[in-house]
């Protein structure tokens, strides 16, 4: 079977996009969109280009206007956090992020910002995942993620692991936080999608590695849920992640998922690489503390054919 019809048809019952139905229709039907697009709680699409699957998306979610109204300032999240060019897939494909960009230009936005504290150095990965120039020709503006002095003390609600963090003053300033990571596999999460994604908007993180990381992630979650989040799934680092070795280490899927609940878009993303959600620690966790649900029954679920 091939290996991205398969990664689809794992997503299972209740969630499978690999139906007779999704499959016999090329294009999402305009009727459908108009009649239902105030009611979805979560966007599957599959089958083209980054740019094109989520023009649909958020198309099929209410258009970028229900979240990005004008004369706002918006912060977009990649992860961008290796010196690695897109082929490897250790961070976001910088033409998603583009568009997304795009979009919210288009809105109406007043700024969007991008950025990322990076584990390499930020200027190389900045450079060579193609983000700041993609970001650039949006009009977006690329930020450093690398100074401390951005970062101002929070409080973490209802916390017991991670009571406080140092987070990038975008995030505390901007009217809206769109999250857009990239699934891919992580040797100590076993997964890092949506909410672990939310590491690069603190300055410490050396300190959820050492107090029970998953932990850490689903509670810091409470701080700020993003407004949207985008997974990419275009193309899957496999194994070796975060960083990977190389190209050998991905597969190409041609898949997104869009979502305001980053537990229910984790859910579906891990379905999406062949595991289910109550398998990766923070997703679980995240579920018991109300963060979101990781039962993708309870939702209602769209799911396109590009």
């Amino acid at each position: 079977m091939d290996r991205r019809k398969f990664l689809w048809k794992t997503l299972g019952t209740g969630f499978t996009l690999g139906t007779a139905k999704a499959m016999a229709h090329d294009k999402i039907a305009e009727n459908d969109v108009l009649l239902n697009n105030s009611e979805y709680d979560l966007i599957a699409a599959m089958g083209g280009n980054p740019d094109e699957m989520f023009d649909k998306a958020i198309a099929a979610m209410g258009g970028i206007g229900k979240y990005v109204k004008r004369g706002q300032t918006v912060v977009v999240k990649p992860n961008i956090g290796w010196d690695a060019t897109p082929e490897r897939a250790a961070n976001t494909n910088p033409i998603l992020v583009k568009r997304i960009v795009q979009h919210c230009k288009d809105a109406g936005a007043k700024d969007v910002f991008v950025f990322d504290n990076t584990c390499d150095n930020w200027n190389r990965c900045y450079e060579n995942s193609g983000i700041q120039r993609a970001v650039r020709e949006a009009g977006g503006r690329m930020v450093s993620g690398a100074t401390e002095s951005y970062y101002q003390n929070v409080q973490i609600p209802n916390a017991t692991r991670i009571k406080n963090a140092k987070v990038h003053e975008l995030i505390l300033n901007s009217d809206v936080f769109i999250n857009v990571p990239v699934l891919k596999h992580h040797s100590s999460t076993r997964l890092t999608i949506a909410m672990k994604n939310l590491m690069g908007i603190v300055w410490d993180r050396q300190f959820w590695h050492q107090n029970d990381l998953n932990r850490c992630i689903a509670e810091f979650t409470r701080f700020r849920k993003p407004d949207l989040n985008v997974i990419d799934a275009y193309a899957i680092m496999m194994r070796n992640g975060p960083r990977g070795v190389s190209t050998a280490d991905v597969v190409v899927s041609k898949s997104l998922i869009i979502s305001p609940d980053p537990v229910a878009a984790d859910a579906a993303a891990a379905k999406i690489f062949g595991m289910e959600p109550h398998e990766v620690g923070h997703i679980r966790i995240a579920d018991e503390l109300g963060v979101g649900t990781m039962d993708l029954s309870k939702l209602n679920i769209h799911r396109i054919r590009v």
